[in-house]
């Protein structure tokens, strides 16, 4: 119990750092360079693949790639969906609703 607050509070301070770090560069920098703006435009689909892979591929602590992960079925679907509409409320009722129905049929 008593490593747990400084550990929180060097998490804190060390993100705080990383987001004045960003503010401070950018007031001293007139124009963000061409190769950090392409970059950063990588950084939206990054966060959300480290996200939602996860949920998707480990099934009570271990890897779950297999026909009968019904999670990984249901993010195929919805990942199909998101490519053929582009969009972000049809796939995620659609991957919901399979989800839903896969896990009630397996």
């Amino acid at each position: 119990m008593t490593a747990v607050w400084p550990a929180i509070v060097a998490i804190g301070v060390g993100t705080f750092l990383i987001r004045f770090s960003f503010l401070f560069l950018f007031e001293y920098v007139s124009e963000v360079p061409e190769s950090i703006e392409r970059a950063l435009r990588f950084v939206p689909p990054a966060v959300l693949a480290a996200l939602v892979v996860p949920a998707v591929v480990m099934v009570d602590g271990s890897l779950a790639i297999a026909v009968g992960n019904e999670r990984l079925i249901a993010a195929g679907i919805a990942a199909i969906v998101a490519w053929r509409t582009e969009n972000i409320f049809a796939t995620i009722a659609v991957g919901m609703v399979a989800l839903v129905a896969l896990q009630s049929l397996i």
